[in-house]
């Protein structure tokens, strides 16, 4: 498949990247700066704005899915959302957070007492754009939301897959490293179960 990746300098992007072109995807990544971008067989680098439709939509057109794995402080879903549907690509898929995923009826990680203060702005921006896709009625889209604890680490092939409520083990920890995320999001890519949809992964 054609794949856009908006965001690939990142610690989450760079790390879709090496499982996608691993699974012999081809990938335009999409960078601010695509000089921090190391060239690999299979990867196209091009310079672009989530945040710009204008010059965002040329960059996208002919690809199969678009992924976005961009901070969610400095997004904002709807210039993405009109590029996606402007360059005519089917699917969208978001790199989430866990902020918004559900630990009691009504009741978000980020309104727990313990959700740490420095990441709020961060996990209310990723409520907000989540809020959007969830009215998006036309662009097939999917929001994949890590564990609380999202670290770079080992690329296992072993974790579990939730909808809207937060996973965690049997001592309570709630974790997925990056690079089994970056599997769960290649595997949502060539076998979509979650349209329309969020969901999570952890171990």
């Amino acid at each position: 498949m054609k794949i856009a990746l908006i965001g690939i300098t990142g610690r989450v992007g760079s790390r879709v990247a090496d499982e996608l072109l691993q699974r012999g995807h081809q990938v335009t990544g999409i960078a601010r700066n695509p000089a921090d971008v190391n060239a690999q067989p299979g990867l196209t680098i091009q310079q672009g704005d989530a945040t710009d439709p204008e010059t965002l939509t040329p960059i996208l057109t002919g690809h199969d899915a678009v992924i976005s794995a961009t901070r969610f402080v400095s997004a904002d879903a709807r210039p993405l959302l009109t590029a996606v549907k402007n360059a005519g690509v089917p699917r969208l898929l978001v790199v989430g957070g866990a902020g918004s995923l559900q630990v009691a009826p009504g009741k978000m990680l980020i309104d727990t007492p313990e959700f740490p203060d420095a990441y709020k702005p961060e996990a209310r921006a990723g409520v907000v754009f989540l809020d959007v896709l969830r009215q998006e009625k036309v662009l097939n889209w999917t929001f994949l939301s890590p564990s609380a604890i999202f670290e770079p680490g080992e690329r296992t092939g072993t974790f579990r897959v939730g909808d809207d409520h937060l996973l965690a083990d049997e001592e309570g920890k709630s974790w997925i490293s990056m690079e089994d995320y970056a599997i769960a999001l290649a595997d949502e890519i060539e076998s979509p179960k979650h349209s329309r949809r969020r969901y999570t992964v952890g171990y």
